[in-house]
């Protein structure tokens, strides 16, 4: 397995050999029940897999490797490289500038580059037109580039079944930026059109059925078609892909409804299926998949409540706490200093998308069980520094080094 050189300060003295400790003992990943560490008054209960993934640690790599072996020229990130506030801070703090924000939005404007500036294209990739404009410019978007190898397979497999004259379903936000990345991508290929969710997928399949007006559909969904996009014609033949930091089970959901809805409306049998839907199962990230799968695992379990970590424009982590919020009480928060004291935390609400204070938010009494996960670009640190904090309100807890034995 590929090594990366990730900065000490993202690692963990507590978690990171947790992490190690797990993936020797089961190296074909088939147990993901939680990590049980036990103070003795309070338990936390870590998820199997969350933290860095593969792409996120490829990313981190790269990006401090541009500020070494660059130190006399300008760095500029297309975008956030991954959507972490820590790590995203760390690199300004460093010197390098966002050309965008993560809404695509421009910051810096393009004439003010030059040839001899240094340009990482983040991990959620970028769109076709950025990289024209950066050869415009004179600059190579591939000597830093970040984009998430699990990103890239499914631009590819796209390409593979635009190729066999099927029309893409991308499975995504419309706004984030790998979803624009995906579509820009994909339609160079093939007709696209971006769903968010199944209501979305549910409205799609009226014009594949021909129970919706061909016109109507450019403006139900307008901005996430390719241009020239025919419904009467491009929704004969589909393949679905997703942005990989969706929910899996939600990605698969619409697969199999637009499959179905195939098979009936053309009165298929199971051998024709492919005539017009193809099979693009295979375009699901392994690490959204692991991380999901942990935190229903870990939702199997008894608790008092729920912390979830990380940025919160994270899409995988948002996903994670929808799946922590159906079950106990669920705290998203970027950082430990959320935590203000063990009365009162400030987290983010999905609802509103606004931060609020929640007050006794540990039980009553002298127990407590928390269970602890966060997204894959948060850092391993970040995690240690919550359990920490959290550990250091209850009395006559054991040590660290007491509760890591056998770790």
């Amino acid at each position: 397995m590929k090594t990366f050189n990730i900065p000490d300060f993202y690692r963990s003295r507590i978690i990171t050999p947790i992490k190690e400790a797990r993936r020797k003992s089961d190296k074909l990943k088939r147990d993901f029940s939680p990590t049980v560490l036990d103070f003795g008054p309070v338990q936390f209960l870590i998820a199997r897999h969350f933290g860095f993934c593969y792409g996120v640690e490829n990313a981190i790599d790269i990006a401090y490797r541009a500020i070494s072996e660059n130190p006399d020229k300008r760095i500029f990130l297309l975008s956030e490289m991954i959507h972490n506030p820590d790590v995203n801070r760390d690199l300004t703090d460093r010197g390098v500038r966002f050309l965008m924000d993560t809404k695509g939005k421009q910051l810096i404007a393009w004439d003010e580059l030059t040839p001899e500036d240094i340009v990482i294209v983040p991990a959620f990739g970028t769109t076709i037109e950025n990289q024209n404009k950066l050869t415009e410019l004179g600059i190579n978007s591939y000597v830093y580039d970040t984009t998430c190898p699990f990103v890239e397979k499914v631009w590819n497999r796209a390409a593979q079944i635009g190729e066999k004259d099927y029309t893409i379903i991308v499975h995504g936000k419309p706004l984030h930026e790998e979803t624009r990345a995906t579509f820009s991508h994909s339609k160079e290929n093939a007709p696209t059109v971006v769903v968010e969710n199944m209501d979305e997928a549910k409205r799609l399949a009226k014009y594949i059925t021909g129970e919706a007006p061909a016109a109507q559909f450019f403006t139900e969904f307008a901005g996430q078609h390719s241009e020239n996009f025919d419904p009467e014609k491009d929704l004969k033949r589909i393949g679905v892909v997703n942005q990989t930091t969706m929910l899996a089970s939600d990605t698969q959901g619409i697969a199999d409804f637009l499959k179905s809805v195939m098979t009936k409306h053309y009165s298929l049998q199971p051998e024709q299926v492919e005539d017009h839907f193809a099979n693009t199962r295979d375009t699901l990230c392994y690490a959204t998949n692991d991380n999901q799968d942990a935190t229903y695992a870990l939702l199997g379990h008894e608790a008092d409540l729920v912390v979830v970590a990380g940025g919160y424009n994270s899409s995988n982590t948002s996903h994670l706490v929808e799946l922590c919020e159906a079950k106990l009480p669920t705290y998203f928060i970027e950082s430990v200093n959320k935590i203000l004291d063990k009365q009162l935390i400030r987290h983010f609400n999905l609802h509103s998308k606004e931060e609020v204070v929640t007050e006794n938010y540990l039980p009553a009494g002298q127990s407590a069980k928390i269970m602890l996960t966060c997204g894959a670009s948060c850092p391993d640190a970040v995690v240690e520094a919550i359990l920490l904090r959290l550990l250091s309100f209850y009395d006559g807890a054991k040590t660290v080094e007491e509760a890591m034995e056998g770790f």
